[in-house]
């Protein structure tokens, strides 16, 4: 678990980044309303979770580096025992100090009138400039206050920057205690798509298997889906964001589970593909080991000095000859990879960045270069292969497969590490596991 000094030292590396006389202004993601007067279960935003750990609505914090008081300042909800008694405890200020390190906490209603006195004789105010109307609204009112106070000798903020060009960057880098937690949320979520494996049989829905998966994240205290899960028997598979998860499962189908846990705001993301009656028929098992080849020659481009290009071209290279092979193109590899011929059956990238977010925050070019892997970056590598029903151009035999294979890979020293391996993916393995079913 992470604990009160984590979040500090982020604070810290974020300040020491900022500019001289500077401030950092960010809120916390909104209550949202899913009918009447019933909440949506809480999330906080993840750049504001990332700094404070603080896991309530209508707060603002306030980072001011170098200030005598106190460089953090948290506004939030005052405690309310009413409330309490109807949903629960909630930090009010004296949490705020005690619980989350808060230099001085103040209400959420006193956020116009004092942070105008914060943005005094500031240069530059980093916030994320757009992404929140509201707080654009408040800090703009804020800083125009001040200006209006410039003939008493105060000076306004000149410099409005982005903090999402560092915070995001400094996100990138997994510490060892976010890693950790990754972990965790990776061992659950191996446990559910092995619980959906054997729990899987024709005549059963998607969203019983669905459920199995739902089942097992909460019995191990994580009752937050990193996203919706994709469970998509037989063509359904072949879309690939594809969360309707009402079908009945067909003998002989394909099942393609794309689902992961999330523990204490950090994502875990797997895909695993198998057969409904727990056999691969010849076509199946032929376009799933092609997947599992080319997602194995992805993992091993992932290393620092590595580029992040280089897993997704390493996955198209044997993609594509294999598509030959089986005879669903036709060409040479290169002049079909240049041509980009593989993208009617594979149209996504190999991967994206992993952590609080699930397709998380960081520059995946710097420069107009793909950049290099470096240590503590985590990172989904996901090839696929997805047949369309209706495609005439092939063979009938092929038509309707979906395959995708997606495991999370932290970048180590001296090259990666699979968190999510204990999940076999192998044939055989595979169905052992599906032939040990009650």
């Amino acid at each position: 678990m992470l604990k009160l000094n984590d979040f500090k030292q982020r604070r810290k590396q974020l300040m020491r980044r900022m500019k001289k006389n500077s401030v950092a202004v960010l809120a916390s993601a909104p209550a949202s309303i899913r009918n009447r007067d019933v909440e949506y279960p809480f999330r906080q935003h993840s750049d504001f979770h990332y700094l404070t750990g603080f896991h309530e609505p209508e707060a603002v914090v306030v980072l001011v580096p170098g200030r005598k008081q106190g460089e953090l300042i948290l506004f939030c909800r005052e405690f309310d025992p009413e409330k309490a008694i109807w949903t629960g405890r909630h930090a009010g200020l004296e949490g705020a100090r005690d619980d989350h390190g808060a230099d001085e906490a103040f209400p959420i209603d006193d956020l116009h009138e004092k942070l105008p006195e914060l943005l005094e004789n500031r240069d530059h105010v980093y916030f994320p400039i757009g992404q929140d109307t509201e707080l654009d609204h408040v800090i703009m009112t804020a800083v125009n206050e001040v200006r209006g106070r410039e003939r008493t000798g105060v000076q306004a903020p000149y410099e409005f920057i982005a903090v999402e060009h560092l915070l995001h960057e400094q996100r990138l880098f997994k510490s060892p205690e976010e890693i950790r937690v990754m972990r965790k949320a990776a061992e659950v979520s191996v446990l559910g798509h092995l619980r959906a494996m054997r729990a899987c049989r024709p005549g059963r829905h998607e969203y019983e298997i669905e459920a199995e998966l739902a089942h097992e994240f909460t019995l191990n205290g994580m009752r937050s889906q990193a996203y919706p899960s994709i469970v998509a028997g037989g063509v359904n598979a072949c879309v690939l964001h594809y969360t309707q998860n009402d079908a009945v499962l067909r003998d002989g189908d394909l099942l393609l589970i794309d689902a992961g846990a999330e523990y204490e705001n950090y994502a875990a993301d797997i895909t695993r593909t198998f057969p409904v009656n727990g056999h691969f028929s010849k076509p199946q098992r032929l376009i799933y080991e092609l997947v599992l080849d080319a997602q194995r020659a992805a993992i091993e481009a992932v290393r620092p000095g590595r580029r992040w290009n280089e897993p997704h071209d390493a996955a198209v290279k044997v993609l594509t000859k294999g598509l030959i092979r089986l005879g669903l193109l036709e060409g040479k590899p290169s002049r079909l990879i240049k041509d980009e011929a593989y993208k009617k059956f594979y149209m996504h990238r190999t991967g994206h960045w992993l952590g609080m977010d699930v397709h998380d925050v960081g520059a995946y070019m710097i420069a107009g270069t793909w950049r290099e892997f470096q240590p503590g970056m985590v990172l989904t590598v996901e090839p696929g292969l997805y047949i369309a029903p209706d495609c005439e151009e092939v063979d009938p035999c092929w038509r309707g497969i979906g395959v995708r294979i997606e495991d999370d890979v932290l970048v180590t020293q001296d090259g990666c590490e699979v968190l999510t391996g204990a999940l076999p993916k192998s044939v055989d393995d595979i169905e052992a596991i599906m032939a040990s079913r009650a």
